[in-house]
């Protein structure tokens, strides 16, 4: 059986067997991608285990990697499951960023003549849509004035800050630039902190409220998802009863006076606006800001019997 060549080979020679043009293996050679050795002509000379490698960077070059992740891959720094997940994550990161391009565009395109330059001011703002539920957590932690537990505050988010959609829709992304706009208010941010900060003298527990805010929106939801009125019952009592036992109080026709107070800007106009976009945003319209809305407003019905929601 005869041995195996093992002389060194020559650009030329690597080229052909590889079908690699000879600009592009000096291109990977001077790139650090390609290992060779000079002869003392000063020839670039390759091992015969270079045909496999180059073979493998000709196919990894084929599904877009970078150089940088060829080359780890190459010298072993990164196995190739690694290179290729990472690939396909940053790829789905820019097909996002193209899919709210895309709607961007068309919401603009689609606007009146009368909107559309406010449109596209509003848009321009907006990066994407990851951008944009960034902003609106930072929203959130800033007007939280008390302490909650990482868990607690997670779950708020979840409920009040939507995911952007894979693939989104000229409307989804206007609701998304407009939430983006709303947590940029200082007004609203000034008003909410001071609200935050009025509470937080008087809430002990403010996990304990938030859990019980939760269960009594749980128990509003039906209603509101049926179009009912705001009204007195079980969940309005249990909104109360979960202030009322975190401020070492009771529920009393004085206390749901003062509760009001303390709620309002939770009643603000932009709040509900802010509601209603994150509904439009996330696809359904019965949020946990709409079952919140929903009690103060039978709150303020159970204090000023006969008023209307705003």
């Amino acid at each position: 059986m005869p041995l195996r060549d093992e002389s060194p080979l020559g650009i030329g020679d690597l080229a052909r067997l590889t079908g690699v043009p000879v600009r592009t293996v000096r291109f990977y050679c001077d790139e650090g991608v390609l290992d060779c050795v000079r002869s003392t002509g000063g020839h670039r000379r390759f091992d015969r285990a270079a045909v496999d490698r180059l073979d493998l960077v000709r196919r990894l070059r084929g599904l877009g990697l970078g150089l940088t992740a060829v080359r780890q891959v190459v010298a072993g720094e990164r196995s190739l499951p690694e290179a290729v997940a990472a690939e396909r994550a940053a790829l789905d990161v820019r097909l996002a960023e193209l899919a709210w391009r895309r709607a961007s565009l068309r919401a603009v395109e689609e606007a009146g003549p009368a909107e559309r330059a406010a449109r596209l001011e509003l848009l321009a703002a907006v990066a994407d849509g990851a951008a944009a539920r960034d902003t609106l957590i930072g929203f959130w932690k800033r007007t939280f004035a008390a302490p909650v537990s990482d868990a607690m505050f997670a779950s708020f988010v979840a409920m009040a800050v939507p995911e952007p959609p894979a693939d989104p829709t000229p409307p989804h992304v206007v609701a998304f630039a407009e939430l983006f706009a709303l947590a940029r208010d200082r007004e609203l941010i000034r008003l909410l902190q001071a609200m935050a900060r009025d509470n937080a003298e008087l809430v002990v527990d403010e996990d304990a409220l938030l859990a019980g805010i939760g269960e009594a929106c749980t128990l509003a939801e039906p209603f509101v998802r049926a179009g009912e009125a705001p009204r007195a019952g079980p969940g309005l009592d249990r909104f109360v009863e979960a202030h009322a036992v975190a401020r070492r109080s009771r529920d009393t026709p004085d206390f749901r006076r003062r509760l009001l107070s303390h709620v309002a800007a939770d009643r603000d106009p932009r709040m509900r606006r802010y509601w209603q976009l994150v509904a439009r945003a996330g696809g359904d319209p019965v949020t946990l800001g709409a079952s919140h809305l929903w009690l103060t407003d039978s709150l303020a019905r159970s204090v000023r019997p006969g008023a209307t929601a705003p």
